[in-house]
C-alpha cells in the first residue's frame, strides 16, 4: 500500500497551463504503475493519464493526447502530470491512483485496476 497526495490544483484561464504533482509515501520500494484520473460534478470518472513503473510507456485518453504529458522520477517518488491549452471542459477534480506492477511494463486505464487513491486537486478552468 502506497499514500498519494495531489497538489498543484489551482484556477486558470483557457489556454494556460498547470502542472499536477503526486507525491507517494509507504512502500514506495515496490514498483507501480501510476494513473491520473478525474471527475466533474456529474460526472464520472474518467481515465487521463498513466505511465508505467519503469517509466518507458505511456498512454492518454483521446480528449487529452497532445496537451497533457504525464512523467515519473521514481527516485523522488513522484509522478507529474503537466497540462497544457487547458480547456474548460477539463475543469474536474484530479486524482492520483497507484497500482504494483512488478514487471514495470504493464499500465491500466481502468480504474478499478488501482489499489491506491489521493485525495484529489481541484483544476478549474475559466473561459
Amino acid at each position: 500500500q502506497v499514500q498519494l497526495v495531489e497538489s498543484g490544483g489551482g484556477l486558470v484561464q483557457a489556454g494556460g497551463s498547470l502542472r499536477l504533482s503526486c507525491a507517494a509515501s509507504g512502500r514506495t520500494n515496490s514498483r507501480y504503475t501510476m494513473g491520473w484520473f478525474r471527475q466533474a460534478p456529474g460526472k464520472e470518472r474518467e481515465f487521463v493519464a498513466t505511465i508505467s513503473s519503469r517509466g518507458g510507456r505511456t498512454y492518454y485518453a483521446d480528449s487529452v493526447k497532445g496537451r497533457f504529458a504525464i512523467s515519473r522520477d521514481n527516485a523522488k517518488n513522484t509522478v507529474l502530470l503537466q497540462m497544457n491549452s487547458l480547456k474548460p471542459e477539463d475543469t474536474a477534480v484530479y486524482y492520483c491512483a497507484a497500482r504494483p506492477d512488478y514487471s514495470g511494463t504493464y499500465y491500466y486505464t481502468d480504474g478499478h485496476d488501482y489499489d491506491s487513491w489521493g485525495q484529489g486537486t481541484q483544476v478549474t478552468v475559466s473561459s
